[in-house]
């Protein structure tokens, strides 16, 4: 009998046993995936952070280039208008020069009529 008993023992020793081992054995299942889903969100994390950072990079060469183009038509632009300006202020002075020039002729066109004038009077003298 007392064989028996330990034998009875023994058998639920190694049931308890067997119990325990499968316990532990569902804890540390769950534990590992406990820990490979948060290292699959820390990953996760980590993916957006980069895309985010990689995004913002894009954004600030887009912004960057966009400035650069802007700066450049408007320093076109700029030139154009002087140059426009420039146009005006020659064909002004081209303008101006002519007037003068015929106020000149017209001048000397006086002068000579009175020249004339001057020597018809003397001749009929």
């Amino acid at each position: 009998e007392l064989v028996m008993l330990a034998m009875m023992m023994m058998t639920m020793v190694v049931k308890m046993m067997m119990v325990v081992m499968m316990i532990m054995v569902v804890l540390i299942m769950m534990a590992m995936m406990v820990v490979v889903v948060t290292l699959t969100t820390v990953l996760m994390m980590v993916v957006m952070m980069v895309v985010m950072m990689v995004v913002m990079m894009v954004m600030m060469v887009v912004m960057v280039v966009m400035m650069v183009v802007t700066m450049v038509v408007v320093a076109m632009v700029v030139v154009v208008m002087v140059v426009v300006v420039m146009m005006v202020v020659v064909v002004m002075m081209v303008v101006v020069m002519m007037m003068v020039v015929m106020m000149v002729v017209v001048v000397m066109m006086v002068v000579m009529m009175m020249v004339v004038m001057m020597v018809v009077v003397v001749m009929m003298v």
